[in-house]
């Protein structure tokens, strides 16, 4: 950040006053520029046996299977979020269940927070950050196209619940991963 959202006037990265991290400070106005965690959030629609994925037909991870999630908005409440990501990406309407995972992405700043969710019918189809959706039993995920790590993790833990009987809450700080040598070497 360079200028002030508010006033225009360029701003200083220091630690303000009372506080202990440094921030984007506009000295013209006084405006403090926070730069919080982004929360991402979505849901595990089931029918029956199955679950809903999404085929991405955006970057990042273009063309790869993931949950109905996105980033929360402001004066939205995760289950709100949840069922409003479930519309724009797989036009399917859901009853938002309990919260099933709370994964810290630090190295990203976000937190990715996934309800339990109950397809309310099956009328969906891919909306416009997909390109294509389906119903998939536990035998038929495409493990090796899952766009993202907190999404494997979590459909992980939900099979592994649903064999066990009982769905638990389940949360983890998730680490950057480690690249083997060769493949950073390419990058």
């Amino acid at each position: 950040m360079n200028f002030c959202s508010n006033c225009g006037a360029r701003v200083d990265f220091r630690i303000p006053p009372g506080d202990a991290l440094p921030r984007h400070v506009c000295d013209a106005c006084g405006t403090i520029h926070y730069q919080n965690p982004k929360v991402v959030v979505g849901a595990i629609p089931r029918w029956g046996d199955r679950i809903l994925l999404c085929r991405r037909a955006i970057e990042p991870r273009l063309g790869y299977w993931t949950l109905p999630a996105g980033f929360m908005e402001n004066a939205e409440t995760t289950a709100a979020g949840a069922a409003r990501e479930t519309l724009e990406e797989a036009c399917a309407r859901i009853v938002v269940g309990e919260m099933f995972t709370l994964i810290n992405v630090p190295h990203i700043s976000q937190v990715h927070i996934v309800h339990l969710a109950d397809l309310i019918d099956l009328d969906f189809r891919p909306g416009e950050e997909s390109l294509e959706v389906a119903l998939f039993g536990e035998d038929e995920i495409p493990w090796d196209e899952i766009a993202f790590r907190t999404i494997g993790l979590t459909l992980r833990h939900f099979f592994a619940d649903r064999r066990a009987g009982r769905f638990a809450f389940h949360t983890c700080d998730l680490e950057p991963a480690v690249l083997p040598r060769s493949t950073a070497a390419r990058t």
